[in-house]
């Protein structure tokens, strides 16, 4: 093979293996979608419309509000684990507590795409989960 053929060989596979690569980063599976939240009600079923994905060591959104009386799904997005309890991270350390009203969140999550839900939510009031693995993955939740 000559050496003028060998090197459009060489940049053709450099080619590809860079156009591959960046197809993959745009449509890898796993990609994070885009958290929902804050939405009306879409139905009388008692879900509140707003939904949260976890990514590996994060909710992706800090706060969400819901209507009282619903439930709040929360659908992990990744392969990482999450056990999600009542309380919150505080400079670095887990504080477990549960706010008056608050309905008890004691959830394991341990593949991409599961999802449970929260609730309902029978008070108003601002209540608090965290993930117990992952440092300062906190959310606030408030019921309106």
């Amino acid at each position: 093979m000559s050496k003028k053929r060998l090197g459009f060989l060489m940049a053709l596979l450099a080619i590809l293996a860079i156009g591959s690569t960046l197809l993959a980063a745009c449509n890898r599976p796993g990609t994070t979608p885009t958290a929902t939240a804050n939405k009306t009600p879409t139905s009388g079923k008692g879900g509140g419309g707003a939904t949260v994905h976890m990514g590996p060591a994060t909710f992706l959104v800090p706060s969400t509000s819901i209507p009282k009386g619903s439930k709040l799904p929360v659908i992990d997005d990744v392969s990482v684990p999450h056990i999600i309890k009542n309380g919150m991270w505080v400079n670095g350390s887990q504080k477990a507590t549960k706010e008056s009203g608050a309905p008890t969140v004691d959830l394991t999550f341990n593949s991409s795409g599961q999802s449970h839900d929260i609730g309902p939510f029978t008070t108003a009031g601002t209540y608090h989960i965290y993930c117990t693995i992952h440092l300062n993955m906190n959310l606030t939740i408030t019921v309106k």
